[in-house]
């Protein structure tokens, strides 16, 4: 019995086995193509199942999303962008798997709730923070899914304070303050001259102003979101992954002093913001639960 995980994120897609003994190795990936995304994505599971049957197949993707009809629409693969049916697509390579969808942050919430830091409360929030922002909300022991499976789009959650235009068409969206593209775009404007949000969060962690500036800007605004969403939600337990994530002090110290200013009321004393243990690997695997739970109907 063969089981894959399947992310489709805006820097490309990854794909491994659901096992046991599976490790970062077994995880093969491939860039978005400027054309052919599904030849690729097809080409990418063809190669991971390597001829065995496979039986599940757990799909975390960037949003929007139609978990019920199987579609998606992320904005970065501009030819999915009306709608792709991707578990029609995958079940059939696969004709005998059961296939899964879910957003990339519920899938992220299934993983912080299975392997990492929310397995021991039931209500929390995992965030995601990368190209894009994505989030998990854990509600008595469940992640929520959403009436159309959208529920997490914290990136497009309003920032109290900030004007950014956001390429939703509104303004003052945290993944335009937040995201990857806005935090490389306000650093070259302002001199940096690096090529990649890898190299941002890099020089920011080893001090360098303007990284850092674009950084602890990002961090503002996700404390300020996190303030507005833990009195709503009644959570004490917030979980921060992804490649930002790891720009430390820059980003964590303006992200915890919004909090503390912002979160007063006396049953939001206990909040705590930690960092994610799962080392960029949430979305994948969750995936890989989303495939668990198929292979056990």
């Amino acid at each position: 019995m063969t089981m894959l995980a399947l992310e489709i994120g805006p820097e490309g897609f990854a794909a491994g086995p659901v096992a046991e003994d599976a490790d970062d190795e077994d995880i093969q990936r491939t860039p978005i193509p400027a054309e052919g995304a599904w030849d690729a994505c097809r080409d990418l599971l063809l190669d991971v199942a390597a001829d065995d049957e496979v039986t599940a197949v757990g799909i975390a993707s960037a949003g929007p999303i139609d978990m019920g009809a199987g579609v998606i629409a992320p904005a970065d693969i501009a030819e999915w962008q009306t709608g792709f049916g991707i578990v029609e697509a995958v079940q059939k390579i696969f004709p005998v798997a059961t296939v899964r969808l879910a957003l990339d942050g519920v899938c992220l919430g299934l993983a912080e709730r299975t392997f990492g830091a929310t397995q021991t409360v039931m209500d929390a929030l995992s965030v995601s923070m990368s190209h894009r922002i994505s989030a998990g909300v854990m509600m008595g022991g469940f992640v929520v899914v959403g009436r159309t499976g959208n529920a997490g789009h914290i990136g497009h959650a309003l920032v109290p304070g900030f004007d950014d235009p956001c390429e939703c068409g509104g303004r003052g969206c945290l993944e335009a303050v937040a995201g990857g593209a806005a935090l490389l775009r306000r650093a070259r404007s302002h001199g940096w001259v690096g090529n990649s949000l890898g190299a941002l969060t890099e020089t920011a962690k080893v001090g360098d102003e303007v990284a850092a500036e674009a950084m602890g800007r990002a961090g503002t605004a996700l404390g300020r979101v996190i303030a507005s969403i833990a009195p709503l939600l009644d959570i004490d337990l917030v979980v921060v992954g992804g490649q930002v994530a790891q720009s430390g002090p820059a980003l964590w110290k303006p992200l915890t002093a919004a909090v503390a200013t912002h979160a007063r009321l006396g049953f939001l004393t206990g909040l705590r913001v930690v960092p994610s243990e799962l080392e960029g690997l949430g979305p994948l695997a969750g995936a890989g639960v989303l495939a668990m739970t198929a292979a056990q109907e």
